[in-house]
């Protein structure tokens, strides 16, 4: 096969259960972690992660919640990433939770090879950078009420229902 042939490029659906399966099996050293949100979702589209605050950072100590959705141009495009947990840090809207392309280069940068778990491990070492790991923490608490609609950041807006209540099971 010479180099200037194609690769093969594995269908979305193969690709989610791809990285569905590893993440059930568990990544690294346990400090990231994600996993379908809703089981009966055929598009495989909502998804969410955890980031286990990192030591000696302004998190540490901190669990933080994520939402990942998926459009239907993934893997060619990337997701919308959006902190359920409240956080301050330089790529994170402070209204939304929403992670902003424009200051996550991952992001802005998307490549069909990038995983979810790629975007995990990014986000916790965007934590210890010298920017970021001192950053005074917002009061603990959930951007509830936020409805996210779609894959974009300009879709996650309040929830005209009001703020949803919250609580930690």
């Amino acid at each position: 096969m010479s180099s200037e042939e194609a690769k093969v490029v594995v269908p979305r659906n193969f690709r989610l259960l791809e990285e569905l399966e590893r993440g059930e099996k568990g990544i690294g050293d346990g400090t990231v972690s994600y996993g379908m949100d809703d089981a009966d979702d055929i598009y495989m589209q909502s998804w969410t992660g955890t980031i286990l605050g990192p030591h000696n950072t302004a998190y540490e100590g901190k669990i933080f919640q994520l939402k990942l959705f998926c459009g239907k141009e993934y893997p060619e495009s990337p997701p919308t990433v959006r902190f359920q947990t409240r956080i301050n840090m330089a790529c994170v809207n402070p209204e939304t939770g929403v992670v902003e392309p424009s200051l996550f280069p991952m992001l802005a940068n998307w490549r069909r090879e990038y995983t979810m778990e790629d975007i995990l491990i990014k986000l916790k070492k965007e934590m210890m950078t010298s920017h970021n790991r001192k950053l005074a923490q917002p009061p603990e608490g959930n951007f509830c009420n936020l409805v996210l609609v779609g894959s974009s950041t300009e879709e996650a807006r309040p929830d005209p229902k009001g703020p949803a209540k919250c609580c930690v099971m």
